[in-house]
């Protein structure tokens, strides 16, 4: 058996990221937990990548996306002297066929564990708004559908719905009806014959459902599937030329990626949010904000995150009406963020302040948000010693519980588990503990 030759191309660019071996394993490894595939990779293998031997088929991709992450730009197969996949193609599917591709293997039991498979990659190439306005393939002659706007008012209606049921029960029922229906009407109406008018109204509502599919993936933690859905927005915002949404999707990618801790990637997106959207209200501009906010203050720049922080907590002052639409931001949320910023800063005990008044004022309506913050209160308020409030707060959450599917919910729930094992002496987390158990679904049960 011959010995492979070293790969050159692979220990340049390791040359170039300043890491260990150690280091490269661990950025591998980080990628794979990320995607829920948990790897141990450590530096013998890594040894062994630059000596020439190829790292299995399906380790290459985290390979490439720890790279990308480190040097901060796209690095491929070819770029690592990786073969490259027989199933890769150059032809890149236009904005409806996509959304179909998209939406089909969404709607599919059978693919959900290989679109699971896919990897949120900070290296992604995300189109400005100069390079998506107007854009979109002609639309197909010859067929005989025809729509107007009461068909425009039935998508935007569907996602009103879609939304509530997400706020209410998570959205891991809601997202495979939301693909059915991008797949099986939408799509079909953006290839009908339309006025111009209703034909850029019919993109605007695709794209708003598309961002809404994309935050239900995201929320599940299947990310790469997310970060699809959100391009597909984009795509279709610029084509009917909607600002509003555009920018909405940049900040939930900002969101998206700030919650997987690549904070210089989410401020990029944060403020090419803000950047795309100049003539903002007071409502959206605290809505942006809010988002640049959280992003500065993980990447450590603590005036910039007061800055932004301050600049949201004016514009939601001048925001006259608190109704709630699509992408609307309230001062609940605003506290969320106050709440974030001050974590990241590093003052816990005003991030446990804000995000209690933020469960104050939070609307009832919004179920799933309302878990998912109260679990990360509770783990707040255990850091600063307050263990029979953080029980008391985790235990509100689990009222909820049992009525929401969400994967975000999932995790913070098992790591509560992990938290509180280690007071079980106390009768009151105790309790928290035995009622958690019987009301958890049986796969994540943890043993005692």
């Amino acid at each position: 058996m011959s010995t492979p030759e070293p790969n050159a191309d692979l220990e340049r660019l390791y040359r170039e990221t300043g890491w260990t071996l150690r280091q490269f394993a661990q950025g591998v490894n980080r990628v794979g937990m990320e995607r829920g595939t948990p790897l141990n990779y450590r530096e013998p293998s890594v040894h062994q990548w630059l000596k020439g031997h190829m790292p299995k088929e399906a380790a290459r991709p985290l390979v490439l996306e720890a790279l990308s992450r480190r040097l901060n730009r796209p690095v491929t197969h070819a770029q690592a002297g990786f073969p490259t996949p027989q199933d890769q193609s150059n032809a890149h599917p236009g904005t409806v066929e996509g959304l179909i591709d998209l939406g089909q293997n969404d709607m599919d039991p059978s693919r959900r564990s290989l679109l699971g498979a896919g990897l949120f990659s900070v290296a992604l190439t995300v189109p400005n708004w100069p390079d998506v306005v107007g854009q979109m393939e002609a639309v197909q002659k010859g067929q005989t559908q025809r729509v107007g706007m009461s068909e425009v008012d039935m998508v935007i209606a569907m996602t009103e719905r879609v939304s509530d049921l997400d706020d209410q029960f998570g959205g891991r029922h809601a997202r495979p009806m939301a693909a059915a229906f991008l797949v099986n009407t939408v799509a079909p109406y953006l290839r009908a014959d339309a006025p111009d008018h209703v034909r850029k109204a019919m993109m605007a509502a695709a794209s708003d459902l598309c961002y809404l599919t994309g935050y239900m993936a995201a929320d599940e933690g299947v990310h790469g599937l997310a970060q699809q859905y959100y391009l597909k927005a984009l795509e279709l915002a610029g084509a009917s030329e909607d600002h509003l949404t555009f920018c909405t999707t940049l900040r939930g990618m900002s969101v998206q990626a700030v919650e997987l801790g690549h904070g210089q990637q989410a401020m990029r997106l944060a403020d090419a949010a803000a950047a795309a959207s100049p003539n903002a209200g007071p409502r959206m501009r605290a809505f942006l904000a809010g988002q640049q906010a959280h992003a500065a203050a993980q990447t450590g720049e603590r005036n910039k995150a007061l800055m932004y922080l301050r600049e949201a907590e004016v514009a939601m002052d001048k925001a006259e009406s608190r109704a709630k639409i699509f992408g609307s931001y309230d001062p609940a949320a605003l506290n969320y963020h106050t709440s974030q910023v001050r974590y990241e800063l590093g003052d816990m005990t005003g991030a446990v302040e804000a995000m209690q008044q933020a469960d104050k004022l939070r609307y009832n309506v919004y179920r799933r948000t309302r878990v998912h913050h109260r679990t990360i209160l509770a783990e707040r308020q255990l850091s600063i010693g307050h263990l029979e409030a953080a029980c008391a707060t985790w235990n509100l959450a689990l009222d909820d519980y049992p009525l929401v599917q969400s994967g975000r919910a999932e995790q913070r729930v098992q790591k509560m588990f992990k938290l509180i094992r280690s007071y079980l002496g106390n009768l009151t987390a105790r309790e928290l503990y035995e009622r958690a158990r019987l009301i958890t679904p049986p796969s994540p049960l943890p043993a005692k």
